[in-house]
């Protein structure tokens, strides 16, 4: 069973620091591009960092030059680190892999379940 489950979030005063991270369980045959998504309250989800499998990333006007997205593919692994937080990064973050498992060998898009994080002034 492939499975996406986040960690990390919290609350944090404006201007400091999180980490998340993206745990991919379940020994896929293949993790390709991953990405970071937020959904703040009452807002639409958006995009907020991606990665490929060669390593080129892309981010969010509103996160870039102060959000890093990184990966360990031998722990199969995403992470976010968040610097000068604003309170309107408050949202919760979800992972996103496209993955192949081994049964079927057909590339699939999963979702994490999502984690919280909390930005206060």
């Amino acid at each position: 069973q492939v499975q996406l489950v986040e960690s990390g979030g919290g609350l944090v005063q404006a201007g400091g620091s999180l980490r998340l991270s993206c745990v991919v369980s379940g020994s896929p045959f293949a993790v390709n591009n991953m990405g970071w998504y937020r959904q703040a309250s009452g807002k639409e989800r958006e995009l907020v960092a991606v990665i490929s499998n060669s390593g080129a990333t892309a981010y969010g006007n509103s996160v870039k030059g102060r959000f890093a997205i990184s990966r360990d593919n031998v722990k199969n692994t995403l992470y976010l680190q968040m610097n000068s937080l604003k309170p309107e990064d408050t949202a919760v973050y979800f992972c996103n892999a496209q993955i192949v498992p081994h049964i079927p060998l057909k590339i699939s898009e999963y979702w994490g379940q999502g984690t919280q994080v909390t930005v206060s002034s």
